[in-house]
């Protein structure tokens, strides 16, 4: 999303948003979610979107997207200002936990102004990345993680509730996500008195970024799950003022729970490893498994761990965000204006990479959009609009139902 200055009459800054066309593109209960409200919203592709920028001016732009997509949109962006004597000071970085791909999802977002740590040990481990490989790293900026908020736990609930926190991607396989699903059902039916709650991200049909080829929406039909369990969908914090124990195998969920010192567990059944992310978690006192839960163990986190994580429990998370705040206003307040941005990765440093990124977006190596890139809708019509919808969703059924079967038969 971008921030610009508003006329006279207006108060307060104006929030237009660009939604990059593509299988994540959040639908409209999504971005209800979010809770803020954009002055203009709009679906483009990544080169309609640099149209755009070449076209307006902005005093801020937060490119919120996966890794590949902030370095193609930042080459993109560094060729389109070329030739002007100001831009936007650019600012991105991470929404949750960083606990994969840490040296790839940092480089690909080398080269914009400000790169968010959502906490202190976020920011350590990402300097240590670009002084690692002789990258400036005057831009990583400590702030805290941007989604915490509500009341603090104040006890139990009547019914005491039990929120299983899914991930769209982990455990990715369905025997895994099976005996999940069953600890939990067999929770319930072992604690009738309680309510037990399935958190799940998205509906079907929807997307996040990360794929989800088995929903648990799909799994649980299978079963035959007692009157006190339940699926639920909605902002994660609201769900949390309801919550007594949250359960989990890695989601930033549990950083929500612990901000608010909600009784939180992440799962050790599955092992505690790099491919579930759980290792995050190592050292914060949260590990458990589903035996421990249901015999009555109820782990206490650890302070310190909790503090370097970005979980502001103490407070002051509104003071977390200054330090931004305050590098943004003296970029935008430099004398002659921002550098052109400067990206690691050129097709110097990563001419057997870069350029398949930049392709993806239908952009050059040097960021020029390629012949036969995707041309501007100014108002697409009813017709075309229908054709969108349809060939998404057609993507999200090839992803969601026929690509497993494909598998499947190859593993015959």
């Amino acid at each position: 999303m971008e921030a610009g200055p508003r006329d006279d009459a207006q108060v307060g800054p104006a929030l237009d948003g660009f939604l990059l066309r593509g299988r994540a593109t959040p639908t409209p209960r999504q971005l209800e979610e979010v809770g803020v409200r954009a002055d203009s919203l709009r679906e483009v592709t990544a080169v309609e979107f640099l149209r755009a920028m070449e076209e307006e001016s902005y005093d801020i732009l937060v490119l919120a997207l996966v890794g590949g997509g902030v370095q193609a949109m930042l080459h993109g962006l560094k060729r389109v200002w070329e030739n002007r004597t100001s831009r936007p000071v650019v600012v991105t970085g991470y929404v949750g936990v960083v606990y994969e791909k840490l040296a790839d999802g940092l480089l690909l977002r080398h080269g914009a102004d400000l790169v968010l740590a959502n906490s202190r040990q976020d920011a350590d481990r990402f300097r240590a990345v670009y002084d690692g490989v002789g990258a400036d790293a005057s831009s990583v900026t400590e702030v805290a993680l941007p989604f915490l908020g509500g009341a603090a736990y104040e006890g139990e609930h009547t019914p005491y509730t039990v929120v299983f926190a899914a991930q769209p991607s982990v455990p990715e396989n369905r025997k895994d996500r099976t005996y999940l699903l069953n600890r939990l059902v067999q929770h319930a039916r072992r604690h009738p008195e309680r309510e037990v709650l399935l958190k799940l991200r998205s509906k079907p049909g929807e997307h996040t970024t990360h794929i989800e080829e088995l929903p648990y929406q799909k799994l649980v039909q299978r079963l035959d799950p007692p009157a006190n369990f339940r699926l639920v969908y909605g902002n994660m914090g609201e769900v949390l003022d309801r919550t007594d124990l949250l359960v989990t195998v890695s989601s930033t969920a549990a950083l929500e729970s612990l901000h608010r010192r909600v009784p939180t567990v992440v799962l050790t059944d599955l092992g505690v490893r790099e491919a579930l992310g759980n290792h995050h978690f190592v050292g914060s006192g949260c590990l458990a498994s589903w035996d421990q839960l249901d015999a009555g163990h109820r782990p206490v986190p650890d302070t310190e761990w909790v503090a370097r994580q970005g979980v502001v429990a103490d407070g002051s998370y509104e003071s977390a965000f200054d330090v931004a705040r305050e590098r943004i206003a003296k970029l935008l307040g430099r004398p002659g204006g921002l550098p052109p941005l400067a990206p690691y990765y050129t097709p110097v440093t990563a001419p057997g990479y870069l350029p398949g990124i930049l392709a993806r977006h239908h952009l050059g190596p040097d960021g020029t959009p390629l012949p036969g890139a995707p041309a501007a809708d100014k108002d697409p019509g009813p017709v075309r609009q229908i054709v969108r919808r349809a060939a998404r969703g057609a993507y999200r059924h090839g992803v969601q139902r026929v690509a497993p079967v494909i598998r499947r038969m190859g593993e015959l």
